[in-house]
C-alpha cells in the first residue's frame, strides 16, 4: 500500500525551511520528503501531521503520528523525514522497521 501518491521533495534551504507552513490543507496521497533532516517542528502549522523518520537506505526508524502545532520531534540517526497527513501512518499499517520505496515520476510538461 502507498503512503503517498505524491510527495514533494524538500531537498534545499529554502525549501526544507518553508516544508508544509504555506499550505491550509494537507489531503489523502500526498506527503513533503525532506532530505536531509534528523528534525521537525509544527509551529506555524495548521494541521496535525504523522512524521516518518528515515535511515538512508529509506527503512522507518522513528513514527510520530498526529504531531500536533507547536511541537518538535527529532530522531538523530535519521537521514531524512517524510511528513504525511495525520492518520496516514495508521492508516496505511507502517510501522517501524517497514522500508519504503520512493518512485521518481516523470512530470508532464
Amino acid at each position: 500500500m502507498s503512503v503517498a501518491a505524491h510527495a514533494d521533495i524538500a531537498d534545499t534551504s529554502e525549501k526544507r525551511r518553508r516544508g508544509l507552513l504555506a499550505r491550509n490543507e494537507f489531503p489523502a496521497g500526498d506527503g513533503l520528503w525532506i532530505v536531509p533532516c534528523e528534525g521537525v517542528h509544527t509551529f506555524g502549522m495548521k494541521f496535525p501531521i504523522d512524521v516518518l523518520f528515515l535511515n538512508k537506505k529509506r527503512k522507518v526508524l522513528k513514527i510520530r503520528t498526529e504531531m500536533k502545532k507547536s511541537r518538535i520531534s527529532f530522531c538523530l540517526t535519521a537521514h531524512s523525514v517524510l511528513e504525511l497527513p495525520a492518520g496516514m501512518a495508521a492508516q496505511t499499517g507502517t510501522v517501524v522497521g517497514d522500508e519504503l520505496a520512493i518512485e521518481k515520476r516523470q512530470v508532464a510538461e
